[in-house]
């Protein structure tokens, strides 16, 4: 036998081809639940699979969906992913996962890959402002598309980010609340807005209670666990903090590193406080004090509003709130 078509399936369970369309495209308003059964019952017998490129042509959707994150490697954008797969599978759609290193070339070569195969929409995870050739990509092209984690807020771009400047408020709070005045903030990469935010609302934080933070207490970090660690034990062998705030959880984990190799204990000696709360700082000893950020539930939000500007309905931008999440890396200032 030859390759089926639904002209098969419909002699087979005795409906039309208009039937059989309609269970396919899930489109069976006033059909009664029998005929729908024997429909699927004689595709699963026959082993039919439905030609998806066909039925794009008609539909006008492929049912799949873009999704360009700059770190896969990062914990943070897995779990990210997860919850954007996830929603998007309960919706019928196949996600296509690019990673663009933070390269803008890479990202626009995957913007037009993505753009080939025809995808009904793409969630992207930029730099602060799209290139324009990115830009050109998504509007000469029509595709719907969402902004996430990374991006420009307030600029009629729907998308779902993190209160970042909160967040750092929250960071400096804590450690003002314990008693600490001599601290320290590691920053991700300033030319990330995420970054720049997390820094302000740190610096907010200690301006409220008249702690300093020294240009020499602010370290020059990428968010990778390797350089925090370099730029964290040159930096503690010549300082004397109570306190470091690292603007992820990585870079948290190459302090942890650090102080461990130069023999200072934590919370006892250094207090450190994260950002992103990734699954692996509670295998840390002693466990990380962080700032979560719902990374799974930012994954699912966002391509809830792709699929709604898929589908003609609003899709507005969304900010989640942080939340401060004490463990055992930080402690009240001893006054020996």
């Amino acid at each position: 036998m030859g390759k089926l078509t639904i002209k098969d399936i419909a002699r087979e369970a005795g409906v039309s081809i208009t039937t059989v369309s309609r269970v396919l495209n899930k489109k069976e308003e006033g059909m009664s639940q029998e005929t729908r059964e024997k429909v699927l019952r004689v595709m699963e017998e026959l082993n039919y699979q439905p030609n998806k490129l066909a039925r794009g042509l008609v539909t006008k959707r492929s049912n799949m969906l873009g999704l360009i994150v700059p770190n896969i490697s990062n914990p943070f954008f897995p779990e990210l992913c997860r919850g954007a797969e996830d929603e998007a599978n309960k919706r019928q759609y196949s996600l296509i996962i690019c990673n663009s290193d933070d390269q803008t070339q890479k990202e626009e070569n995957y913007l037009r890959l993505l753009k080939e195969q025809q995808v009904d929409g793409i969630l992207l995870s930029s730099k602060d402002r799209l290139s324009k050739t990115s830009k050109n990509q998504l509007e000469s092209g029509k595709i719907p598309y969402v902004l996430f984690d990374r991006g420009e807020q307030g600029n009629n771009y729907p998308g779902v980010f993190l209160d970042n400047e909160k967040g750092g408020y929250l960071a400096g709070k804590h450690l003002t609340d314990l008693g600490h005045t001599k601290i320290a903030c590691m920053t991700g990469p300033q030319d990330i807005r995420n970054s720049q935010q997390r820094l302000l609302g740190f610096q907010q934080a200690l301006m409220e209670t008249s702690v300093k933070l020294p240009e020499s207490f602010i370290l020059d970090g990428d968010f990778q666990m390797d350089t925090a660690y370099r730029v964290a034990k040159d930096f503690l062998q010549n300082n004397n903090v109570t306190a470091i705030f690292a603007c992820n959880d990585l870079m948290a984990c190459g302090i942890y590193r650090a102080a461990h190799e130069i023999g200072i204990q934590i919370p006892e000696q250094l207090s450190i406080i994260g950002f992103d709360d990734i699954p692996l700082v509670t295998a840390l000893i002693p466990k990380l004090t962080t700032i979560r950020q719902g990374t799974y539930e930012m994954g699912r939000k966002a391509i809830e509003l792709l699929i709604n500007k898929i589908e003609n309905k609003s899709s507005e931008e969304v900010v989640f709130e942080p939340t401060l999440i004490v463990r055992e890396s930080t402690e009240q200032i001893r006054r020996d």
